[in-house]
């Protein structure tokens, strides 16, 4: 048994490895101009099955002029990462901004990940925005804040504003906004790179401070070790801790985990993803800075926030949705029962291509072998459960979310003023959630409009296909998510009644535009 166990381990060992380097030869070698055409079909033909808003942005004669003459701009064999260049900023076309087009990158085997653990990449320290029509490092995760404040002018020779514009073009915003490109670019610029140009263990960024020039090289370097004992030192024993204080220990630990799972603490950035403070020296004005609806027990942070805000009879709140891409339904539907004194419908039925949207959601070509084997054995129920919430209406095909329902506000529902600030990062989810207090009245919106869509977006589930020569993937929503408001012209974001737009000198001054803003318009209307 011992013997086939281990055949079994070193069968699998090999597989894993010629699996490895099959992908890695696949996604640099030099694709044939049939079968890059063969993928361009293929990527069309799931977005017209799957997709249920297509051709709401861009017309379909439109669509099909840009995919053929995609095909017939493909003349010479390309490798897939130039392929991924020419095909996602006609993806972008469509306008719908949860398709996205990933690139390819190298895959490693267990002892070059271990190898790679050990190490970073100071490039990855560094935070970007792009603010007055240049891009600029405003942070750092490292120790070196030299190069904080300053513009970047060529990264390997590339002008950062040719990277720029490449970059802008491989990704869309819901409809015809503006706002999200320019922080999007910014936030995300060195994933944009690494997708552009895969994995490097070195790169010369040039800067610009002021009138001069300076060029600093970013390197693969060793992390930060824990110090050894120097052995000519004797070492320091710890004292052997009391039952009590052990005791102590483990309830700070408890308390400490209870804390991180309620407000979604972000291990690699060690920041929460939800906080609730007040500003000044009393509580009139209270802050809650919400940087995404993904993790963590959000059900308690908003009882004990709520709760708190009632008992002290704050009288204003300021809701900040900056940079906060979105997440679970479910979150911003128990948020919203906080903030109106009204009962409400989150979401209309949601507009799909399938009676089945969850099970083919599962049965993608990158859905791993046991989640298949699972579906598959678990399919007369979800089959069911599919065909129970879905319905036919006037030949198209909606699914019934629990947020379709009419809801009651919450008990404790805050009844102050209420800001809300946004910018183009603010989407998905965070624009739902907007679009609900723009179209009650219900906030003081300040900022940047949303790159999400007032009207809704294509959301909810995806369905995840990989190309089969270029091996490029396609992420699909598979549902139509919208708020039971519309506005006219369709195709933007929530616009803000107050908009401003924060500038480089803002950040080099640790200033904050908006919030300043809404301080003053408290201080001068109390």
């Amino acid at each position: 048994m011992k013997k086939q166990f281990l055949f079994l381990v070193v069968l699998m060992f090999f597989v894993s490895c010629g699996n490895i380097k099959k992908h890695n030869e696949q996604i640099t070698k030099l694709h044939t101009v049939e079968s890059l055409r063969s993928d361009v079909d293929k990527v069309y033909n799931q977005l017209k099955k799957h997709h249920p808003k297509l051709y709401e942005y861009t017309s379909k004669e439109i669509l099909d002029f840009k995919f053929d003459s995609l095909k017939k701009a493909i003349t010479i064999a390309i490798p897939s990462r130039e392929f991924y260049k020419k095909l996602a900023p006609v993806v972008a076309q469509i306008k719908q901004g949860h398709i996205s087009v990933g690139s390819v990158s190298k895959r490693f085997t267990k002892k070059e990940k271990k190898a790679l653990m050990k190490r970073k990449f100071e490039f990855y320290d560094l935070e970007f925005e792009y603010l007055d029509n240049k891009l600029w490092v405003v942070g750092t995760k490292g120790n070196d804040s030299t190069v904080i404040g300053n513009e970047v002018f060529k990264i390997e020779g590339d002008t950062a504003t040719n990277l720029v514009q490449l970059y802008k073009s491989l990704f869309s915003s819901d409809g015809y906004n503006q706002t999200l490109y320019n922080r999007a670019v910014g936030n995300h610029f060195s994933t944009y790179y690494y997708k552009d140009k895969g994995f490097l263990d070195s790169l010369d960024i040039e800067f610009k401070q002021k009138d001069s020039l300076f060029t600093k090289t970013f390197r693969r370097i060793l992390k930060a070790e824990k110090s050894k004992n120097n052995d000519s030192i004797a070492p320091i024993i710890p004292l052997k801790m009391s039952k009590e204080e052990k005791r102590q220990n483990r309830l700070a630990a408890k308390k400490k985990r209870k804390e991180n799972r309620k407000r979604g603490f972000i291990e690699a950035k060690k920041e929460y993803t939800r906080n609730f403070d007040f500003i000044g020296k009393d509580s009139v004005v209270a802050y809650m800075k919400m940087r995404s609806f993904t993790n963590g027990n959000y059900k308690k942070f908003y009882k004990e926030s709520f709760k708190k805000l009632d008992s002290l009879k704050t009288e204003h709140l300021i809701l900040d949705l900056r940079d906060n891409g979105g997440g679970r339904i479910a979150e911003i539907d128990y948020l919203y029962s906080f903030l109106t004194n009204k009962n409400y419908k989150l979401v209309e039925e949601s507009e799909v291509n399938s009676r089945l949207p969850y099970f083919k959601s599962l049965m993608s070509n990158t859905t791993p072998f046991i989640v298949k084997a699972s579906t598959v054995v678990l399919s007369p129920f979800i089959i069911a459960q599919n065909l129970m919430k879905t319905n036919k209406s006037d030949g198209k095909i909606y699914y019934k979310f629990r947020f379709s329902k009419e809801k009651e506000p919450k008990e404790l529902n805050y009844k102050g003023l209420l800001y809300v600030i946004t910018n183009g990062n603010s989407f998905s989810a965070s624009s739902l959630l907007s679009t609900h207090l723009k179209a009650n009245k219900r906030a003081v919106f300040v900022g940047e409009e949303t790159g999400g869509a007032y009207n809704g977006c294509v959301a909810g589930i995806y369905k995840i296909y990989e190309m089969p020569n270029s091996k490029l993937n396609i992420r699909i929503g598979l549902m139509q998510i919208e708020a039971p408001y519309k506005q006219i012209p369709n195709g933007y974001g929530i616009i803000p009644d107050v908009a401003i737009v924060p500038t480089i000198e803002d950040r080099k001054q640790h200033k904050d535009p908006e919030l300043d803003w809404i301080l003053n318009d408290i201080k001068t209307n109390k």
